[in-house]
């Protein structure tokens, strides 16, 4: 029989298909076209939601899959009937139920593996990931994710580019009048934190609202925080970091968690995909000091930051225009225990817990301005310290020693911690340059234009002092291709995760090493800066993007927000370290300050040397 055209009220039932459990009219008038449950089963039916004609005789095997979200990912708005969500033998016991007009099923589903013609348009579903080799090999999908990356590392980078100099520069000159140490303890507090956050939004994500929802949330708040920084107001400029710590912390491991999600674990792909993602970020913070940090320092500060946002609202448009259509399922929701009730529960606490520490934080800046309490910016990034210990000790105690984990991830999380370690502090070194290296720009170096040649120089254009951060991301761009090269061309030879690491640490040692007789100067070449971050680029290479890949094979797919969560942990402990060192710029001689740098990360090279084959064993076959 043809069925495309019949149509049949609520509550009617759809004839030659005794399978279906359930089946739900959808529709406006008092004729309710039906939605047959399951083509495989009713392979006469036809498919006419309200809104499009109908659906021709449905293909003998064609069946629907699982739908969440909107038709729109198919380039249609239709009204969405449900979908069978069980179904019993073929016999019919009783008929099927009927669901009440208007009802939504929570499991409807309507991505369909195949083409339809709704109205005379040919529709395609989406290009699985799997399968999708439009990016440069990779899937679209990846564009999104690199693009909406780009830009949130331009708002942080240019934010960050002018933070301490803002901070410190006297009140005349449109600053905040900070003192070093004041403003280095809010720096390190704000860059740890921004990390430190990604632990709760990776839980966020995990349990509540999905990777893809705590991306827009994060960038939302990103967006509004950069435009609080731009208020002249002192509490403005409190709120505005504030909203970009939780902002960042829900975006930046959900985003890099997608990633993941979108390429199996044996597709070999994944360390590449990681490696382009990474690109993205170094372009965002290459463009940003340049634009921003130009804005900030020759016109006005806090129209560098408003500049900033601006960057976050770009990657926020881009992302709601395409990330629907190109990421598929990756990310879209919260992951499960298997028992919905159980869920729910941990959906209903973890709302509680963030509703709590929300009103928490709110109570104590009241107090605060009131002068009810006393709360400096020395006493709180202090008290951090404390906290990052603690928070660390705890996690992986739980990892290692809980209930709940297999041996295998106990083994892991054991791998994990040593490489926390490791990054932590290789972050300690190089995020001195948002702190001690930014003031150094500013306070010791020559920085003429004519200067980077080594020329003589009279009253020729002196560049900002916030340019020095581009000096990162450009080497970035240039190494990150040759790394690449690299680890293929080394084939069986590629050094392990913790081998990486390790060299990852000696560069940025050396880094630190070659700035100890530049200290000694003042108005000293700014080469002695270049090649400083050329040392320390090399050093992020061989560990940031690994680090990354490593995370997402590392972690249990149920806790895969969580781990990466625990990554940012160990960048905001080192960004802390940063900002504790970038406070002492004035009290502790500058060759003593990079020394202690240099030889920090120079120690934990030979210790995780030694640690590499005991590190490898418990990572259980990852490579």
């Amino acid at each position: 029989m043809d069925g495309g055209n019949q149509e049949f009220p609520v509550g009617r039932r759809w004839p030659d298909c005794p399978g279906a459990d359930e089946i739900l009219g959808c529709g406006s008038k008092g004729d309710i076209r039906a939605w047959p449950g399951q083509a495989s089963l009713c392979e006469n039916a036809s498919y006419a939601p309200l809104g499009l004609s109908h659906f021709p005789v449905a293909p003998k095997g064609f069946r629907p899959g699982l739908y969440s979200g909107a038709a729109s990912r198919l380039g249609i708005t239709i009204c969405l009937p449900l979908v069978v969500r069980s179904f019993s033998s073929h016999t019919d016991s009783g008929g099927p139920h009927v669901l009440p007009k208007n009802v939504r099923n929570r499991a409807s589903s309507a991505i369909f593996h195949g083409a339809i013609k709704p109205m005379g348009r040919t529709l395609t579903a989406t290009i699985p990931p799997a399968t999708d080799t439009r990016f440069f090999g990779h899937p679209r999908g990846l564009a999104t994710l690199f693009f909406t990356e780009m830009w949130e590392r331009y708002s942080y980078y240019g934010t960050r580019a002018l933070l301490i100099l803002y901070m410190t520069a006297a009140t005349v000159h449109g600053g905040l009048g900070f003192s070093v140490v004041k403003a280095g303890s809010i720096y390190g507090f704000y860059t740890a934190m921004v990390y430190l956050l990604g632990m709760p939004g990776g839980w966020i994500a995990d349990r509540i609202i999905g990777q893809r929802r705590a991306v827009l949330y994060g960038g939302i708040l990103i967006s509004v925080g950069n435009l609080c920084l731009a208020s002249p107001s002192i509490t403005a400029f409190y709120a505005g970091l504030a909203l970009l710590m939780m902002g960042t912390g829900l975006l930046k491991p959900n985003v890099s968690t997608i990633v993941g999600q979108l390429y199996s674990p044996e597709d070999r792909r994944r360390d590449a995909a990681f490696s382009i993602f990474y690109m993205g970020i170094n372009v965002g913070a290459l463009v940003s000091p340049l634009i921003c940090g130009w804005v900030g320092e020759k016109i006005n500060w806090r129209l560098g930051f408003a500049v900033s946002a601006l960057g976050m609202v770009a990657g926020l448009t881009q992302y709601l225009l395409s990330g629907s259509k190109l990421l598929g399922e990756a990310g879209l929701h919260p992951s499960s225990t298997g028992d919905l009730e159980r869920d729910q529960r941990q959906k209903r606490s973890g709302s509680l817990v963030i509703a709590g520490f929300l009103f928490v934080i709110v109570v104590l800046a009241v107090l605060a301005s009131r002068g009810v309490i006393s709360i400096t910016a020395e006493t709180i990034s202090n008290a951090l310290g404390w906290v990052l210990i603690a928070l660390a000790a705890a996690v992986f105690s739980w990892m290692i020693l809980g209930k709940g984990w297999s041996l295998q991830e106990r083994k892991r999380a054991g791998a994990i911690a040593v490489l926390f370690i490791a990054s932590a502090i290789f972050w300690a070194v190089y995020e001195q340059a948002g702190s001690s290296l930014t003031l150094f720009a500013e306070r010791n170096t020559n920085r003429h234009l004519f200067a980077l040649l080594g020329l003589h120089h009279g009253e020729d254009f002196l560049y900002p002092a916030s340019w020095f951060q581009f000096v990162q991301p450009a080497f970035v761009l240039i190494l990150a291709p040759i790394f690449a090269w690299l680890w293929i061309r080394l084939g069986s030879r590629e050094p392990s995760y913790p081998s990486k690491f390790s060299l990852g640490l000696l560069f940025v040692g050396f880094g630190f090493l070659v700035m100890v007789p530049a200290a000694r100067g003042t108005n000293v070449s700014p080469h002695w800066l270049n090649v400083s971050y050329f040392l320390s680029v090399m050093g992020e290479m061989c560990l940031s993007p690994v680090g990354l890949s490593a995370m997402t094979k590392l972690a249990p797919s149920r806790a895969q927000g969580f781990v990466m969560g625990v990554w940012f942990l160990s960048i905001g402990t080192g960004n802390w370290m940063a900002g504790k060192a970038g406070s002492l710029y004035e009290t502790v001689p500058l060759p003593k300050l990079f020394g202690i740098g240099a030889a920090v990360a120079i120690a934990a090279t030979v210790l995780l040397a030694i640690l590499v084959k005991p590190t490898k064993k418990l990572m259980g076959g990852v490579s």
